[in-house]
């Protein structure tokens, strides 16, 4: 792997260091364990970070770009009245939903062939929203409650065959860890930030970089949630307060480009040679975006890490082989 660099200053390694090893216990590690319990001081030079300017010389361009008159968002079912409710109509848009009430946590489980995925499910009978982020096939839906410990039983189940109307639709799509609605602020700003975007390659880089500006990495916040597991990021909370961990940066990033069409993962995994945990987004377009942060390729998913861009250094934009991808959202 080709490094870009080194980081200019001992003050901004010590803050990237701190943005990855404060993220291992922040983003919800569904089905496992997050790995490292920390980063070396040497992490920041690990995943090839340099320090930049701002100057990037960007390239953008690619097929051109109108906004979307409405906003997609998902059809919620009629209320369950608390009773275990799975909701599998509007799998070809890429989601399912599901509810129920307890007194006790509550987990949704998502099983495609080898894969699963264990979310937690609010046990006040919020409606919630899960992607079907496995692509097409047969899935199993489990709601299940603890009894004791990290011991579950089964609540209600159901199963469906998955055909979506495209390789993209659970990318477009709000859900759980990228919430928003056409009333949502993000949104708005979204329309905002493209309203003039020439091409898709415009509406990436508006939209990333105002993300990578506006919010400022919160360290209070990240020790806070240091021992904590369950959290679930909120957009509209981190656009208006400007601050959050790289998970809040992930989200806002993807509210805002799939209200505005464009087909966006919300990854998290492992950075570097310590394996940190961390949150970024991944994007597909028609068009490039090549900035001295940024490489984003034409009709191929391109790792874009809004977080790192934010506090500074310019990202390794190479093969990212210092990147594991682990959960897709």
């Amino acid at each position: 792997m080709k490094q870009e660099g080194r980081i200019a200053s001992a003050t901004l390694r010590v803050l990237l260091v701190l943005v990855c090893a404060f993220a291992i216990a922040a983003i919800p590690a569904c089905g496992g364990s997050s790995g490292s319990e920390g980063a070396s001081s040497n992490q920041a030079e690990a995943i090839g970070l340099s320090a930049g300017d701002g100057s990037s010389g960007d390239e953008v361009s690619g097929a051109a770009y109108k906004q979307p008159a409405n906003v997609a968002v998902p059809m919620l079912a009629d209320d369950s009245g608390g009773e275990p409710a799975i909701n599998t109509d509007n799998t070809i848009d890429g989601y399912v939903t599901a509810q129920a009430s307890s007194p006790a946590r509550l987990k949704f489980q998502v099983k495609c062939g080898e894969e699963t995925y264990n979310y937690d499910l609010p046990n006040d009978g919020t409606q919630t929203v899960y992607p079907l982020n496995m692509g097409e096939g047969s899935y199993m839906f489990r709601i299940m409650q603890n009894t004791s410990g990290s011991n579950y039983v089964e609540l209600f189940s159901s199963e469906a065959d998955v055909s979506l109307s495209s390789e993209f639709a659970p990318f477009l799509m709000s859900n759980m860890y990228c919430n928003y609605d056409r009333s949502s602020s993000c949104v708005d700003k979204a329309r905002e930030l493209t309203s003039t975007a020439a091409n898709e390659g415009e509406v990436v880089k508006n939209i990333c970089e105002f993300v990578a500006g506006h919010v400022t990495y919160d360290n209070a916040k990240a020790e806070e949630l240091a021992q904590k597991s369950g959290y679930v990021p909120d957009p509209d909370e981190t656009l208006s307060t400007g601050k959050g961990i790289c998970f809040d940066y992930a989200s806002l990033s993807s509210a805002m480009l799939r209200s505005m069409r464009i087909p966006t993962k919300l990854m998290t995994g492992y950075v570097g040679k310590d394996e940190v945990y961390h949150a970024w987004i991944m994007v597909y377009i028609d068009g490039t975006w090549h900035s001295a942060q940024f490489m984003v390729d034409p009709k191929t998913w391109s790792r874009c890490d809004v977080t790192f861009a934010s506090t500074g250094a310019t990202q390794f934009v190479g093969d990212a082989s210092a990147y594991t991808d682990r959960f897709t959202y």
